[in-house]
Parts: structure tokens; C-alpha cells; sequence
């Protein structure tokens, strides 16, 4: 998409989006026990199944701590930002269909790709449009280990 389109800080505004194109996001990141204890910790998540190795190792089929599927959710979406709505999101409006279909561990490198899915102008605002993305997150391997549909209140372009 031409850059002139896009917003300064990088985003797309509701008309530069179009019905069934994807992104691949070069941005990739490896995740680590300090994110996962961080996140667990600071969202009040005890769950043993994220923070404690001993017990994933005696109680668990994994046999290691899995990442937090919200961590995992944030993440995912964060990684598309820059390449779709960073500074063109009014709200994000909601996020359904959320899916973890493979573990994400400790060490595992995260891709993420987005599709957009519709778009469909405000019924309440002129200046703003609703666009439905569906964000997939894999790791290393290939295998998809999150999924979610976003529906995000986007701005359109400011009138010249």
C-alpha cells in the first residue's frame, strides 16, 4: 500500500483497507519466563499452570509452563500495529472467535499474520469506519498457536 496513505506514525486509515488482503508482520518475537511471570503476575493470574515449573513438570502434560494465553492474545495483536493501526485506532470494539489451538512456550519465536475480513462505515460517526481483521499467530514451527476476529473503530483520512 502506498506510503503516502498512511497515517505519520504509520497506521492505515479506514479507506486504505481492502476486503481480503493480508499482512504477513515482519515483526517476530521470542517469548520468556519474565514475560510470562511478569504478565501472570501483574494481571493477579496464580495459575500454577503459567508460574510454577515443579508442578507443570509433576502435574502437566506439557511438562512445562505454558505462556499465558492473554499474554499470548496481546501479543499477537500488538505485532500487527505497526503495519495496520497505529495512530488510526479510535477503540478497539471487541475480539471474538479467540482460539489457542497449539501451547506457546518458553523460547518459542511468534509470527503473526492479518487478514482483513470487512469493513463497513459508522452508522454513528462520519468520520470513522469499523474494520474486522483476523489476526493467526504461530510459532517457530509453523504451528498456529492463537487466533481471534478484532473488530477495531478506525478513523478515515482527514479531509484535505
Amino acid at each position: 500500500m502506498p506510503s503516502e496513505t498512511r497515517h505519520e506514525r504509520g497506521g492505515l486509515y479506514f479507506e486504505d483497507f481492502r476486503v481480503g488482503h493480508s499482512f504477513e508482520h515482519r515483526l517476530r518475537r521470542t517469548v520468556t519466563q519474565m514475560d510470562n511471570m511478569l504478565f501472570s503476575n501483574m494481571t493477579l493470574n496464580p495459575q500454577p499452570l503459567h508460574i510454577d515449573v515443579d508442578f507443570c513438570e509433576r502435574e502437566t502434560e506439557w511438562g512445562k509452563p505454558l505462556m499465558n494465553s492473554l499474554f499470548t492474545l496481546g501479543l499477537m495483536i500488538g505485532i500487527s500495529v505497526n503495519d495496520t493501526t497505529v495512530g488510526t485506532t479510535i477503540a478497539n470494539l471487541g475480539m471474538t472467535e479467540v482460539k489457542f489451538p497449539h501451547p506457546l512456550f518458553e523460547g518459542d519465536t511468534v509470527r503473526c499474520s492479518t487478514e482483513v475480513l470487512a469493513k463497513r462505515e459508522s452508522r454513528s460517526r462520519t468520520d470513522a469506519g469499523i474494520v474486522e481483521f483476523h489476526h493467526r499467530a504461530f510459532n517457530q514451527k509453523g504451528e498456529l498457536v492463537a487466533e481471534c476476529r478484532r473488530q477495531a473503530f478506525m478513523k478515515k483520512r482527514p479531509a484535505a
